[in-house]
């Protein structure tokens, strides 16, 4: 079964604490502080794997957790870190962050491997807290928690040129003709569930791959039938091939269904009317084709769409429309669309802190806001300390150590660093 949109649940692992821990030996009953640090969590990654064509796997498994590090321990004994858990995805898939819809990640290369979210890093062990006025700290730093998303992941093919047309038009035998793909044909009257890829041998370029995209039907771009799980692959195609039955034998009109092939592609997506597109008139050997092959010509010509009579089964005319092809193609780049990543993370309400009381005049603040503001606070001048304090005043964290009782002369420590408070 082909499966190219899944909604999965993704957390990395959370970092492992610090460790409080003092030397204790036979004749050193009061040692300094030997806690060990906490071990990295693991990390999700998405990999590539150019086995896999299908997302059907994760119909089965929806949740991937990634195990947490290893907490510190005495001795200076660091944790271990966490494995990363990688997953392994068809070349095309996009991870989007699933509440905004907005793309986390493209993995549109063969051989892309994309960490999307980072395992906690570990907490420092007490050791790291000793000072020549604290030399017994029992405070360690607990491990940085791991994140978690719902993520969607679509499949959208990596194909040069995409064939669309409405059910039973020969878009499946074409392909069969020109390429070395064997998809399953006969003459229904319902549509191909599955997209299906060929690679084509041009005499008149280099190789392409050319997808079948399942038939369209009116109404796919608002989601009716299976529209919008066909339509998202006709995104990353670079030339669109409009295959359609000249012949009429099935009481269409071949003009209107160009017409109507088109708005569904505009309204799903409406940059997809900036690509090169082809008109393959099929079914050229069945009676009554000339008239309504004349009127697509009189019809489209004019307005750029170059029409080329061919017939699929019957193998002819098709290296005409394959040179066609294959000239278009020399004109455009040579990677595929690929989707910018429009997903920035937002830091758990980014001024989020947390105030612990350690002993009676020692506080520790944590918090991924204000490490951060310490990372790009120059604190050794007057000025950058000014804006530090400000920092602390605005964000509340002054009050939060009010609350938890600080006076005058107590020692703050922020991470790596330490201050005595003052009003």
């Amino acid at each position: 079964m082909f499966v190219d949109r899944v909604k999965i649940f993704v957390s990395s692992g959370k970092g492992g604490d610090g460790r409080v821990s003092f030397r204790r030996e036979k004749f050193e009953p009061s040692g300094g502080p030997d806690g060990g640090d906490g071990g990295k969590g693991g990390s999700i990654i998405f990999e590539v794997d150019p086995g896999i064509n299908t997302l059907m796997k994760f119909r089965h498994q929806k949740h991937f957790r990634a195990e947490s590090g290893q907490d510190g321990g005495g001795k200076r004994c660091s944790g271990k870190s966490a494995q990363d858990l990688v997953i392994k995805v068809p070349q095309g898939t996009i991870i989007r962050e699933a509440e905004s819809g907005k793309v986390m990640a493209d993995l549109f290369e063969k051989d892309s491997v994309r960490v999307l979210l980072e395992g906690g890093r570990g907490g420092k062990g007490n050791q790291h807290f000793a000072t020549a006025t604290r030399q017994a700290p029992r405070y360690a730093q607990p491990g940085q928690g791991g994140k978690e998303y719902w993520v969607t992941l679509e499949l959208k093919m990596i194909a040069d040129v995409g064939l669309v047309g409405y059910p039973n038009v020969g878009k499946s035998t074409l392909l069969s003709m020109v390429s070395n793909a064997q998809p399953k044909i006969a003459n229904y009257h319902f549509t191909t569930l599955s997209p299906n890829l060929g690679v084509v041998s041009s005499q008149y370029g280099k190789e392409f791959v050319m997808a079948d995209i399942p038939g369209l039907i009116e109404g796919a771009a608002e989601g009716v039938g299976l529209g919008h799980n066909f339509l998202r692959h006709i995104e990353r195609t670079k030339v669109l091939v409009h295959v359609v039955d000249v012949s009429g034998s099935e009481g269409r009109d071949p003009v209107e269904d160009i017409y109507a092939i088109k708005k569904e592609l505009e309204l799903y997506n409406a940059d997809i009317k900036d690509k090169p597109q082809i008109i393959a008139a099929n079914k050229i050997d069945i009676e009554g084709s000339d008239q309504n092959l004349q009127r697509m010509i009189d019809e489209f010509e004019p307005k750029g769409f170059k029409v080329f009579p061919i017939s699929a089964a019957g193998n002819q005319n098709l290296q005409d429309l394959l040179k066609e092809i294959s000239e278009v193609l020399e004109g455009l780049p040579e990677t595929p669309h690929i989707f910018e990543e429009e997903f920035i993370e937002e830091v758990e309400e980014k001024h989020a802190f947390v105030v612990n009381k350690i002993e009676t005049d020692y506080y520790a603040v944590e918090g991924v806001g204000v490490e951060k503001v310490i990372g790009y606070t120059n604190l050794d001048t007057e000025k950058g300390f000014a804006f530090f304090q400000k920092y602390l005043r605005d964000n509340g964290i002054i009050d939060a150590l009010k609350e938890a009782g600080i006076q005058e002369g107590d020692t703050v420590r922020i991470y790596d660093l330490e201050f005595e408070y003052y009003e």
